[in-house]
């Protein structure tokens, strides 16, 4: 489903990560828990709305992996809207405008002042509940992350018949992909 020569994401984009994965209860909260971090990068429309979503799962919540996400998948001289963690502090020096909001000191939630990567967020975990019963092992998250994304970029297409005839297209043009590639998580680029 993923095109690899799909476009980047421009304009205002709102840059975030959230936890997928487990319902153990009574384990750390936050970037230190065992979960799978998923970073999310969103397109924001002016004066309302949400554009195209990009979404990868990466080791952790570091600078080391969150600069080279949002590098990849946003063109420089966006502007970026994060929250306050230092882990987006180099964006800056890649050529973005780093827009901060820091959450405990904003007065609002989460979901409001970062409105986008928190609905994609939720609609994601209920789409993984939903569709999935909740079964994502880290191994196969990038492959479940890459098909939401197909379906949330295409969910205002007026034409099913198109969206069918885009993931026809992309099949045609994906080399084959055997069991053994697949068994133990495919190998993302």
């Amino acid at each position: 489903m993923v095109d690899a020569e799909r476009k980047q994401l421009s304009g205002n984009i709102e840059v975030d990560e959230t936890l997928v994965g487990g319902v153990k209860q009574g384990g750390k909260r936050g970037r230190g828990t065992t979960k799978s971090v998923v970073a999310i990068a969103i397109e924001i429309k002016d004066p309302k709305g949400f554009g195209r979503v990009r979404m990868r799962h990466i080791p952790d919540a570091s600078g080391a992996s969150l600069v080279p996400f949002v590098r990849d998948v946003a063109v420089p001289g966006s502007n970026v809207h994060t929250d306050g963690w230092k882990g987006y502090n180099d964006l800056t020096s890649d050529g973005f405008t780093r827009e901060i909001t820091v959450q405990s000191s904003s007065g609002d939630p989460a979901h409001v002042s970062m409105p986008g990567v928190h609905r994609v967020s939720s609609l994601l975990k209920r789409w993984i509940l939903g569709t999935h019963q909740g079964s994502v092992v880290p191994e196969h998250l990038q492959s479940y992350l890459e098909e939401f994304t197909f379906r949330f970029n295409r969910r205002t297409s007026r034409s099913r018949g198109l969206v069918f005839r885009r993931l026809l297209e992309r099949a045609v043009a994906t080399g084959p992909v055997t069991e053994l590639d697949v068994t133990h998580g495919y190998k993302w680029n």
